[in-house]
């Protein structure tokens, strides 16, 4: 995901603090909730009606045998093929229609963030000289891995994800619409919210040069997450704004000369399983996924892949 507030155009002309105003910060935030709901609405609408007609039941007999392993639903496939191919909050717009306990709900949710928008992220990868192909395939791999841990480490959560589930036996199609309206109403009341406060924080850290600051600091991070010393401020980048931003940054340092096309290369080896961790982990947790399975997940698996890597190329070199 990450790309929201890239898409937003932030503005840089703060004029004193009016930058910080209500006015200022509710267009853009309008704006930005307006894109996403044109795309969840739509989606989450369809599936809504496909659930009712038993189209989804009837994908899900197909694919309960490889997502069983998983500890999911057949029908939870489409929330992650959703997510894949659009946006974490079109996925999350569609698991809000299904049944899903809390435990599954968080299986999918951590697959979605490691693998979602691959069209539009594999494509801004390959021009800082990632191989788009090769960002994706890592980034299925991983949900997939993912999900086979968590399923293997998570406790029994039987508690329901949504409060309002659009279940098949809804006694009418009225009454599954009404679930839906009402769901759609809580998670676009909930996208805007987010989405207003990110915007806040993301215009004060510029502001107030929080994120060059923070990089001398996190250099010993760095090392230990297997990238670069000199990474820090590009990590910062594309954890706190996503993969759009950061690589716009990461082209301009290009440029610039301060990095490498390899550095930058080896920063999106850890950001395509870890990145954004504000905005993705505050949209779920919101939702009620746990934030702690979110980040602790992430995070191991970008550290699996970085240090993979550099083992297989010291190998490599080695021969």
């Amino acid at each position: 995901m990450g790309c929201t507030i890239a898409t937003a155009k932030v503005q840089r002309n703060y004029n004193g603090h009016n930058g910080y105003s209500l006015e200022c910060l509710l267009r853009p935030t309008v704006r930005q909730t307006c894109w996403l709901l044109k795309i969840m609405i739509p989606i989450s609408l369809g599936v809504c009606l496909l659930q009712y007609y038993g189209v989804i039941a009837w994908l899900a007999q197909w694919l309960n045998p490889l997502f069983c392993h998983i500890g999911l639903p057949g029908a939870s496939s489409i929330a992650f093929l959703t997510g894949a191919t659009a946006t974490t909050y079109a996925a999350l717009a569609v698991m809000m229609t299904m049944e899903l306990t809390l435990r599954q709900a968080t299986i999918i949710a951590i697959m979605v963030l490691i693998c979602h928008a691959l069209p539009l992220e594999c494509t801004v990868n390959k021009k800082v000289g990632s191989k788009p192909l090769r960002m994706a395939a890592l980034r299925v791999i991983g949900a997939l891995l993912a999900a086979v841990y968590l399923n293997f480490v998570l406790p029994d959560m039987p508690e329901p994800f949504s409060a309002t589930p659009l279940t098949a036996d809804e006694s009418s199609l009225a009454e599954v619409l009404q679930a839906w309206c009402q769901s759609s109403l809580k998670l676009s009341a909930m996208i805007f919210t987010i989405i207003y406060a990110l915007m806040f924080v993301q215009r004060l850290m510029e502001r107030f040069g929080m994120m060059q600051k923070l990089t001398e600091p996190l250099a010993p991070l760095m090392v230990f997450f297997g990238l670069p010393r000199n990474a820090a401020y590009l990590w910062i980048v594309g954890n706190v704004l996503g993969i759009s931003y950061g690589s716009a940054v990461m082209l301009q340092l290009e440029d610039e000369g301060k990095i490498s096309r390899e550095e930058a290369n080896e920063v999106n080896y850890h950001l395509i399983m870890n990145h954004s961790m504000l905005e993705d982990t505050l949209v779920f947790a919101a939702a009620g996924v746990s934030a702690l399975w979110i980040l602790s997940t992430r995070l191991l698996f970008a550290l699996i892949l970085v240090w993979s890597r550099k083992a297989i190329k010291h190998a490599l070199s080695a021969n």
